[in-house]
């Protein structure tokens, strides 16, 4: 990849909106299998079974040459991403559609599309939001479509304080607690080709990206509430739409729960201090 300067200026940022990228990738009994190990499951899956919801992070990865990631452990942007300057990147939310069923066994053609790029000025200073739309298909049909949001910000100064997220919701109908082991991440990191530094380097994140520890994905949070909703429930989902607000650190056993009002449900992830670390809807198929 061929360097190109990193900069905050928003027209042009916005030179990448439209821009597009195509891929297929086999959904894998044997990384299926290992997913479902990480995740306490068990290691059932075989060609033909229908995917879990949001397992299909663990395909379509993007393993760019070494010479082209960045400090952070990200592919460099420029690419297909917009080369924004502000330092750190997160996955922030998501809504995703489902159309159809995945089965393992199945060649997913993924088409992705950068649909915009926002600046804001927040609390913490700039903010940059960078939306993608994914469109997931197996022979020409659609299955899924997913809308990813992704933030940009400055790094915090040493001395500010940790923002206090907003209480969690105490009328849950199902509960589980998740202790996250730096094993756990490691796994998670490796099934889906995530570089950041984050999830396995304990000293960059705490003396660069200012976290008390190794920091719990936020995917991996998704998809344990997605699996939760599918679970308790006994259905398929039509839709599920999730928007981090807390992070979560190694070895902090934190609870996920659900409650449900017909078709719909309410999920969240709650912090060891009683704080909503992610928030998440779902909508039923079928019950």
């Amino acid at each position: 990849m061929s360097e190109i300067p990193y900069t905050n200026d928003l027209d042009t940022l916005r030179n990448w909106v439209g821009r597009t990228a195509e891929s297929a990738d086999l959904v894998s009994p044997v990384s299926c299998r290992k997913l479902a190990n990480t995740l306490g499951r068990d290691a059932t899956l075989e060609v033909g079974d229908v995917l879990p919801p949001l397992w299909h992070f663990i395909n379509h990865v993007d393993a760019v040459p070494m010479g082209d990631v960045g400090h952070d452990g990200h592919p460099q942007r420029g690419g297909f991403l917009p080369p924004v300057a502000l330092p750190r990147r997160m996955w922030a939310g998501g809504r995703l559609t489902f159309h159809g069923d995945l089965l393992v066994g199945d060649t997913v053609t993924k088409r992705s599309t950068v649909e915009g790029v926002e600046m804001k000025e927040g609390r913490s200073g700039s903010l940059c939001f960078v939306s993608v739309r994914h469109e997931l298909s197996v022979g020409g049909e659609l299955r899924i479509t997913e809308e990813q949001d992704l933030v940009y910000r400055d790094d915090p100064a040493p001395d500010a304080p940790q923002p206090t997220p907003k209480p969690a919701p105490d009328d849950a109908d199902f509960t589980a607690t998740v202790t996250p082991s730096a094993v756990m991440l490691f796994r998670y990191s490796a099934l889906t080709f995530n570089g950041h530094r984050i999830h396995y380097d304990r000293d960059y994140a705490r003396d660069v990206e200012g976290y008390p520890n190794l920091v719990f994905h936020g995917p991996l949070t998704a998809t344990l509430l997605a699996n939760m909703a599918a679970l308790e429930t006994g259905a398929r989902l039509a839709s599920f739409s999730f928007r981090g607000m807390a992070p979560l650190f190694e070895d902090e056993p934190f609870t996920i729960s659900g409650r449900r009002d017909g078709d719909e449900l309410s999920l969240w992830a709650t912090t060891p201090s009683g704080g909503i670390a992610m928030q998440a809807s779902a909508t039923l198929l079928d019950s």
